[in-house]
């Protein structure tokens, strides 16, 4: 990872943000270059998992940026060559469909557009309540789609979530190594 250009987006999923946040540390410590970005949600609605502000804070001290919170910002992100790979951990639902279908309004989905238009390398970390249900069709044609690669997915409470799958985050070093080579680690589903 020594001098790897990483953009990280992060797209909701509040209660999988500590896992995020963990294997960011370890990818600035394996020596990547890490550059923030937030959705518009994640940059400002406080939860009962913190507040916008800490995580803010914490972001800025794992990888020494400030995150990226606009269309502004992250528009040039393709045009200057910004970064190797732009990873998306968690990855919503919301973000999974607006992605499969084209929409960029938001920081998340326009970082991908301006990255992917380099036909550079994109990883999604998925973490959707409804991943086994409306955001199946959305993960299946990201799947068949050039330059987008998953961290591998499991359920995470089948009993009482069935639907829900989230991104074995503890992969994300592995995943971004293999799709740096043009390859989707597997298996995809745990």
């Amino acid at each position: 990872m020594d001098g790897l250009r990483l953009g990280f987006a992060l797209s909701g999923s509040f209660c999988t943000i500590d896992r995020v946040l963990l294997e960011m540390q370890n990818l600035v410590d394996a020596g990547a270059r890490i550059t923030p970005i937030l959705s518009f949600n994640t940059a400002a609605i406080d939860t009962r998992f913190g507040t916008a502000d800490q995580l803010h804070q914490r972001l800025e001290s794992i990888t020494g940026s400030k995150p990226l919170k606009t269309l502004v910002e992250v528009e040039p992100i393709g045009p200057r060559a910004l970064f190797d790979i732009l990873v998306v951990a968690p990855c919503t639902g919301s973000t999974l469909g607006r992605l499969a279908n084209g929409i960029s309004d938001t920081p998340v989905t326009l970082a991908v557009k301006s990255h992917l238009r380099r036909c550079m390398p994109v990883v999604l970390g998925v973490a959707t309540n409804d991943a086994l249900g409306a955001s199946m069709r959305n993960i299946a044609l990201l799947k068949n789609t050039k330059h987008i690669f998953f961290v591998p997915l499991r359920q995470d409470n089948p009993v009482d979530k069935p639907n829900s799958l989230v991104a074995d985050f503890a992969l994300l070093g592995k995943t971004i190594e293999a799709a740096r080579d043009g390859i989707q680690i597997q298996p995809l589903f745990l």
